[in-house]
């Protein structure tokens, strides 16, 4: 039986990152494997992966997708190696898509080379100007990363290098969202940009160790980052400054940027009034987006790697045996399952679904658990832009360009103010 179609992210350097982002707690992950483990990906493991991989993917796209920590750390000829393997295995039918997420910080004229040369498409991890990008993407010594980071930029726009902006919305930039949206388009030039929410959970427990940053800290200092407890960091993102910081940017892109200016929570949107779910967070269901750690290791998921959602090693089991699996399967079901009766009954459920499980711990208004921390913000802004989003998903219908938006007048196309819509939430 062919396996359906699913993602895999590969940490090729397991937890292991030249950088100390306060806000990431993959940092901590390094605690799931022994101390003198080596968290660098084997050879023999690329080979395995890379092989089942090839064999599972029902194509035509196989994404050949490397995370971190910083996976660039794994060195320059571990990815030439990685190229030649995913073409000796390749199926007839099969194309390859080579992705890296990437704190940029390592790139330079031979990797932005080798990247181009490999039709590579590359996520680079920016926050915006250089005062809030700094303000938690830190060096082990603790100073900013900006500089680094926009010669990696440079670099990499030099070489004609295919580059997505990756930018996090947390408690230092959550309050300048044209600011940031502006630094992308107009001094960066970015044309793709993705915006991620940073919610760190925490109990009574680990949260004042949390709110130092998990890259500072070590040893016994360090809690594994589980998905459990209803505390959030000093670092976190508020609903409603995540539901502002969105309706801002959406706003003057719908003026003047569609078409020109790809932002992944738009275009997930629209695709959700056209009646699509274009990635997990937004579907009924999940489960098709895995993570491998440097080991062979498979969890349920990039944002669930920790011992409970361990699936397997692709040493063991085929990696067509551990997305198939039963375990697997409910992991993605309960996403549908556990929403609260007060998600099953909002109006802009099909355009969120719960958003992802991992964000799902306060109560709903009558009490019930399971409520997504983001939902205010989400929720103000779904109602915010379903009059222009309407409007373009008709243009598209037609067969027509969803940028014809932009022509029509702004009273047109411009929803009007509801706070107790997000109140509600």
């Amino acid at each position: 039986m062919q396996t359906a179609p699913y993602h895999l992210l590969a940490k090729p350097a397991g937890a292991a990152c030249n950088l100390s982002c306060k806000y990431c707690f993959f940092l901590s992950k390094e605690l799931l494997y022994a101390e003198r483990e080596s968290p660098l990906m084997t050879e023999d493991t690329l080979e395995t992966y890379l092989r089942q991989l090839m064999q599972s993917s029902p194509g035509p796209q196989v994404d050949v997708a490397w995370q971190g920590g910083e996976p660039m750390l794994r060195g320059l000829d571990f990815y030439r190696r990685s190229v030649e393997l995913a073409e000796r295995y390749r199926q007839p039918h099969q194309r390859i898509l080579h992705t890296i997420q990437t704190n940029g910080t390592l790139v330079d004229d031979e990797w932005a080379a080798f990247f181009k040369s490999n039709n590579y498409l590359v996520g680079l991890s920016v926050d915006g100007p250089r005062e809030l990008h700094d303000a938690y993407r830190v060096t082990k010594q603790n100073d900013g990363s900006f500089d680094d980071v926009i010669r990696s930029w440079n670099c990499l726009r030099k070489h004609g290098v295919d580059v997505n902006i990756l930018c996090t919305i947390h408690a230092a930039n959550a309050n300048h969202p044209l600011e940031v949206y502006r630094f992308f388009r107009d001094e960066l030039q970015a044309q793709y940009i993705q915006l991620i929410p940073i919610v760190e959970r925490a109990t009574p427990e680990t949260i004042a160790a949390a709110n130092e940053g998990w890259g500072g800290l070590r040893g016994r200092d360090r809690p594994l980052y589980k998905q459990e407890g209803s505390l959030v960091t000093e670092r976190t993102v508020t609903a409603e400054q995540f539901g502002q910081f969105l309706i801002a940017i959406f706003d003057e892109w719908v003026r003047t940027d569609v078409g020109k200016v790809y932002v992944t929570t738009f275009d997930i949107a629209l695709g959700s009034w056209l009646g699509q779910h274009n990635a997990c967070i937004i579907s009924p269901t999940c489960g098709r987006a895995l993570a491998m750690e440097h080991n062979g290791d498979v969890y349920s998921c990039d944002h669930y790697v920790e011992p409970d959602h361990l699936l397997g090693n692709v040493k063991d089991t085929p990696l067509k045996t551990l997305v198939a699996s039963e375990k697997q399967r409910r992991f993605g079901q309960a996403k549908y399952d556990t929403l609260p009766t007060f998600c099953k009954q909002c109006p802009v459920l099909f355009a969120c679904y719960g958003e992802c499980p991992r964000n799902r711990f306060i109560k709903t208004p009558d009490g019930q658990d399971g409520l997504n921390y983001l939902c205010a913000g989400y929720k103000a802004f779904f109602t915010h832009i379903d009059k222009p989003m309407k409007i373009m998903a008709g243009l598209l219908k037609q067969g027509r360009y969803a940028d014809e938006i932009m022509q029509m007048p702004e009273d047109a196309t411009a929803q009007p103010r509801h706070p107790s819509h997000a109140e509600s939430a």
